[in-house]
């Protein structure tokens, strides 16, 4: 049998992507492959939960494109499903001059990708969060929290309920793609394909040489370590509570989030990670360290951003730092306030010259899609960058003749 599709990777973006696929071509025989025992695995499922505005990222970039239709998107598939998620708002707390500066910064990128927001003082800042300390701070409104591994539940279900196949325990050994399919062997099984798309975020970079593609940049595994905060604490904050990020860096820096679940988080840092896939706190692999490290783009990239990567690796091996961190905006916050919680891992593209890959990167071929490099906030626009993997598909000369293109993809599904 030849499949008219097979995605690798059951996080959000592959599961989203196999819905939409199903979606426009309902006839089609679609097949999720997942080397995990389960969905959302990884980055899906060890993130911080946020349904992301879009106020940091380039105007005109694909991910402002994408985060701002994915927030909506992601509030709409949550109704249809009857998914619990709160627009709570965020705010961008500045604790120093240089700070305030970045905010008006920060404000007129928000303006610039269409976003609203609400430049407040200390005294407003006092008034909405008592608790908190600052000069001044960005209040964005649409920032919402929601759990990803929920969506990702019910995405799975809604694919093998419209006919599609999600084979979990396979993890990809070889890909070779030929004038009339895609042939995949994974977990000692083969499959055939007329159309191949990985979506397969810590590995992205090996599935796509593994396929044959010309992979000029090296996944950098960035260890993001969460604390959970005591519960009889956790209400000293409503909002989600962020810092002004460094505009030279992906990362937002240690922030206060609460989650769906009535939690309320301390994190994430970014340290340089020792393993793509080792959540817990010493986790080794030499082979991913050894890949990296002969990486020329990767000692470029250490040359530029030594000195923020050692204060990442001080808060790492020193909780008093990491709280310190988090007491600049929230002074009475305590040591004993913050209990260690599991890791996430960010798969953050590198090129050889040393530059970190901001934006959502694609690679295709005649049968092939690749996406390359989906961090955060990849989980929230991970409608779009399904639709706009469908588009690269659809353009294609791949499809097979019995594949029409036609209804909603059941009731439950993508719209």
């Amino acid at each position: 049998m030849i499949h008219d599709f097979c995605v690798v990777g059951a996080g959000i973006v592959g599961l989203a992507t196999a819905a939409e696929l199903l979606r426009r071509w309902p006839d089609a025989s679609v097949v999720v492959l997942e080397k995990e025992p389960h969905v959302a695995v990884h980055q899906t499922g060890h993130n911080s939960g946020v349904i992301h505005a879009g106020i940091y990222y380039k105007p005109g970039s694909v991910k402002a494109d994408f985060c701002r239709r994915g927030a909506e998107a992601t509030r709409d598939f949550c109704d249809q499903h009857a998914i619990a998620y709160e627009t709570r708002g965020k705010l961008v707390v500045a604790t120093t001059q240089t700070e305030r500066q970045g905010l008006d910064q920060l404000e007129a990128n928000a303006h610039a990708n269409g976003i609203g927001v609400e430049k407040i003082d200390a005294v407003e800042l006092r008034r909405r969060e008592p608790r908190l300390s600052g000069l001044a701070a960005l209040f964005v409104p649409e920032t919402g929290i929601v759990d990803y591994s929920q969506l990702c539940d019910a995405l799975s279900r809604s694919l093998v309920r419209a006919g599609g196949e999600l084979v979990l325990g396979v993890e990809v050994e070889a890909i070779s793609e030929t004038g009339s399919c895609v042939i995949v062997h994974a977990g000692g099984r083969t499959w055939r394909t007329s159309n191949f798309i990985a979506c397969a975020g810590l590995q992205s970079d090996r599935i796509a040489r593994l396929a044959g593609l010309p992979v000029d940049y090296r996944i950098i595994p960035f260890r993001g370590e969460y604390y959970d905060v005591v519960q009889q604490e956790r209400t000293r904050v409503h909002h989600l509570i962020y810092p002004v990020p460094s505009p030279d860096l992906p990362f937002l820096g240690i922030h206060l989030t609460p989650t769906i679940h009535g939690g309320l988080t301390a994190g994430p840092n970014a340290v340089l990670g020792l393993a793509r896939e080792g959540y817990r706190r010493g986790s080794l692999d030499i082979g991913d360290v050894a890949d990296y490290l002969s990486f020329p783009g990767f000692w470029r990239l250490l040359r530029r951003h030594w000195r923020s990567g050692l204060g990442e690796w001080k808060n790492s091996l020193s909780k008093p730092q990491y709280v310190a961190e988090c007491r600049k905006f929230l002074p009475e916050l305590k040591d004993d306030d913050l209990q260690p919680r599991a890791a996430g891992i960010r798969a953050q593209a590198v090129t050889r010259s040393g530059d970190l890959i901001h934006d959502f990167l694609f690679l295709d071929t005649a049968r092939m899609v690749h996406v390359c490099n989906a961090p955060s906030p990849a989980a929230t626009s991970a409608i779009p960058i399904a639709r706009h993997i469908a588009d690269l598909v659809q353009k294609k000369d791949a499809l097979p003749r019995s594949v029409t293109v036609g209804r909603q993809f059941d009731d439950a599904g993508l719209s």
